[in-house]
C-alpha cells in the first residue's frame, strides 16, 4: 500500500475518532490490506494524536487468547500505543459519550523501572524490568463500524484501543504467580466474566515478552515508567451509561469504574 493511502486511512481513524462515529472495515474497502501495512496506519493515527498534544505512556497488548486468534484467522497477538489522554484512576466515572462502541476487559498492567530492548528478552528479563503489576480495566473501542474486524482492522485502529482505568494496588510480581492469578469482574454488583492470569498467552510474562521481542524487530523498545496491559482474561463485557464495573484480581487486589 503506498504511503498516500497509509496516510488518508491513519486520518479516516482519527478523524472518526474525534468525531465519535465509525467507518467501513478497511478490509472491505481494501481487500488486499496486510497487517504491516495495518501497522503503518496504527501509526499514522497515532501521530495524528501525538500532533494534537497527547505523548506515549505505554503499549497494549491485544488478541492473546487463543479464542479471539481462532475468530481473527490468526496465530499471534497484536499491540497498540497507549497515549496520556486514555488513562483513568480507581473509581473514575467515565463519559459514555467520549467513547463509540466500547466494551470492558479485565487485565494485569505491568510498570516498568528499566527498558526493555527486544529481539532476546526472556520472561526473565520482563521480571527484573518490571517494577510492579496492577489491577487493570481495558475500555477497548472500535472506530470499525458494528466491530466487524479482521485482525488489520484492529491493528489499524490502534489495536482497538480506547481508555484504560489502573487501580491503586502495586504488586511486586516476584512474589506471585500471575498464570494463576484468578479473576473476576462484576458488573452491577453481578459477576459477568471470570478468568485466569493464563488466559493471556498462558501466561501474562509470555505477552510482555512477546511485545518486547516483537518491537525490537521493528527498531522499537519499551521505555522504563510505560504501562503495558498484557492482554484480556475472559470476554470482553459490553457497558452502558450507568454501569458500575468492578475486576478483582486475586492476590493483586481490584479496580472499579462508572459509565455516566
Amino acid at each position: 500500500m503506498n504511503d498516500q493511502l497509509i496516510q488518508k486511512y491513519g486520518d479516516q481513524l482519527y478523524e472518526a475518532l474525534v468525531n465519535r462515529n465509525t467507518i467501513d472495515p478497511l478490509t472491505q474497502t481494501e481487500p488486499s490490506i496486510t497487517i504491516e501495512d495495518a501497522y503503518r496506519i496504527q501509526l499514522r493515527m497515532v501521530d495524528r494524536r501525538l500532533q494534537a498534544g497527547e505523548s506515549i505512556i505505554g503499549k497494549k497488548i491485544g488478541v492473546t487468547s487463543q479464542a479471539v486468534m481462532d475468530m481473527l484467522k490468526v496465530d499471534q497477538p497484536d499491540f497498540g500505543q497507549l497515549t496520556s489522554s486514555m488513562v483513568y484512576g480507581d473509581g473514575a466515572a467515565i463519559e459514555l459519550g467520549s467513547l463509540i462502541q466500547p466494551k470492558a476487559e479485565g487485565e494485569i498492567a505491568f510498570v516498568l523501572k528499566h527498558d526493555l530492548q527486544g529481539p532476546g528478552v526472556t520472561n526473565a528479563d520482563v521480571l527484573r524490568a518490571t517494577e510492579y503489576v496492577l489491577p487493570c480495566f481495558e475500555i477497548v473501542d472500535s472506530r470499525i463500524r458494528d466491530w466487524k474486524i479482521r485482525i488489520q482492522d484492529t491493528v489499524a485502529d490502534n489495536a482497538s484501543a480506547g481508555v484504560f482505568v489502573i487501580g491503586d494496588a502495586a504488586i511486586d510480581p516476584r512474589h506471585i504467580d500471575l498464570s494463576v492469578v484468578g479473576m473476576t469482574l462484576e458488573k452491577n454488583g453481578d459477576v459477568v466474566a471470570t478468568g485466569a492470569g493464563a488466559a493471556a498467552l498462558g501466561h501474562p510474562l509470555n505477552a510482555v515478552t512477546w511485545l518486547a521481542n516483537t518491537l525490537g524487530r521493528l527498531g522499537m523498545g519499551l521505555k522504563a515508567g510505560e504501562v503495558i496491559l498484557s492482554g484480556s482474561l475472559a470476554a470482553m463485557v459490553p457497558v452502558e451509561a450507568g454501569a458500575h464495573l468492578r475486576v478483582t484480581l486475586g492476590g493483586i487486589g481490584s479496580v472499579g469504574v462508572r459509565f455516566i
